[in-house]
């Protein structure tokens, strides 16, 4: 398994995670349902996104944002390709991530 730190931008993931949020993303892990992943979208191959896995879906996987007022991602994009899955927050306050959308602070 690698390890890369990936840092966040803008709201999507608000209230788990913030702008600026530094998380470490675990490529080559197991996905499951509600885990926090790094994704590309096939309409915007260039683009990088932290999203949470929902379901399955063509090969790919179902991810929305847990803002979703502040969100693009499968309700717009379609499914995601998942790159690595994000467990921790490095930075501001290191901590585990849960598997919900229900924050932790």
């Amino acid at each position: 398994m690698r390890w890369r730190r990936v840092a966040v931008r803008g709201p999507s993931m608000s209230p788990v995670l913030r702008d600026s949020d530094v998380v470490l993303a675990n490529f080559g892990a197991p996905v499951r349902p509600g885990d926090v992943v790094l994704v590309r979208w096939a309409a915007r191959p260039g683009q990088l996104s932290v999203k949470r896995a929902v379901r399955p879906a063509d090969g790919c996987w179902w991810v929305e944002g847990d803002n979703p007022f502040g969100s693009t991602d499968s309700r717009d994009l379609g499914p995601a390709q998942v790159l690595a899955v994000v467990g921790l927050r490095l930075w501001p306050r290191p901590r585990r991530l849960p598997r919900t959308g229900t924050p932790t602070r």
